[in-house]
């Protein structure tokens, strides 16, 4: 029989074995299980925005202005 995996709980550290029996894996507890709950749903968790790309503009123009049009040699 394969070794029992600990893992430690996403909320307060404490090890959790990684078995059928362990009720609220990989939480330690339901208290810890609510916790984290409560704060998905508080929005606490949220994922980063992507940081804009960087714009055609020149530095220092004001934004907005378009670019200035340049021949590509035709």
């Amino acid at each position: 029989m394969p070794p029992i995996k600990d893992v430690a709980c996403p909320q307060c550290g404490a090890r959790v074995p990684w078995t059928p029996a362990s009720k609220f894996r990989p939480f330690c507890s339901e208290r810890c299980k609510l916790i984290d709950l409560g704060a998905w749903a508080s929005e606490s968790y949220r994922i980063p925005l992507a940081q804009p790309a960087e714009s055609d503009e020149l530095p220092g123009a004001p934004p907005g202005d378009p670019p200035p049009s340049g021949r590509r040699g035709d």
